[in-house]
């Protein structure tokens, strides 16, 4: 399923938003970066304007997600939003709820995908983080997760407003 999923993000045609819930994300291509900021070293070019968004922005589509959290942040969440401007920079709206600051009821629990407001992907984990695949959900589905990105977009503080207060 990783390959099929991964060609979604060349195929779809106007907009993908993505609602992040997670604490820790394992994904065994970010170890060695992860370790490098934890470490404090140089993150390199790609950090300050991710390509991976880039590319899909210069043809015009548009790339949002909402990542709900909740303070303090773990390592993993400093690292993940410290990368936030490089995706900004690119092209991508991100948004932050932190349920520390804000209770905000009728959001999914889960990770998901929207993709053209029509392909709704449900994200599997596992218990550590690590992504095991995505789901297509039916199409009596659809009204539902409009209705989770629209809270989400709604509630959330702009990633650049949040940051200023939790950098």
């Amino acid at each position: 399923m990783g390959e099929e999923f991964g060609r979604l993000f060349e195929t779809f045609e106007r907009t993908a938003f993505r609602l992040e819930t997670l604490d820790v994300y394992d994904i065994e291509e970010e170890r060695e970066e992860i370790a490098r900021f934890l470490a404090g070293a140089d993150m390199g070019p790609e950090w300050a304007d991710n390509p991976w968004v880039r590319s899909m922005t210069d043809k015009g589509k548009r790339v949002s997600r909402v990542h709900v959290l909740r303070s303090p942040l773990t390592d993993y969440l400093r690292y993940e939003l410290s990368a936030y401007p490089g995706n900004i920079k690119a092209g991508e709206d991100i948004g932050i709820i932190d349920l520390t600051e804000q209770a905000v009821a009728g959001l999914a629990d889960h990770d998901f995908w929207l993709f053209d407001d029509r392909d709704v992907y449900r994200m599997h984990y596992t218990e550590a983080g690590a992504f095991v695949g995505g789901e297509l959900l039916s199409p009596d589905r659809l009204t539902e997760y409009r209705g989770y990105r629209d809270r989400a977009l709604t509630a959330a503080v702009p990633f650049a407003a949040y940051w200023e207060r939790h950098r």
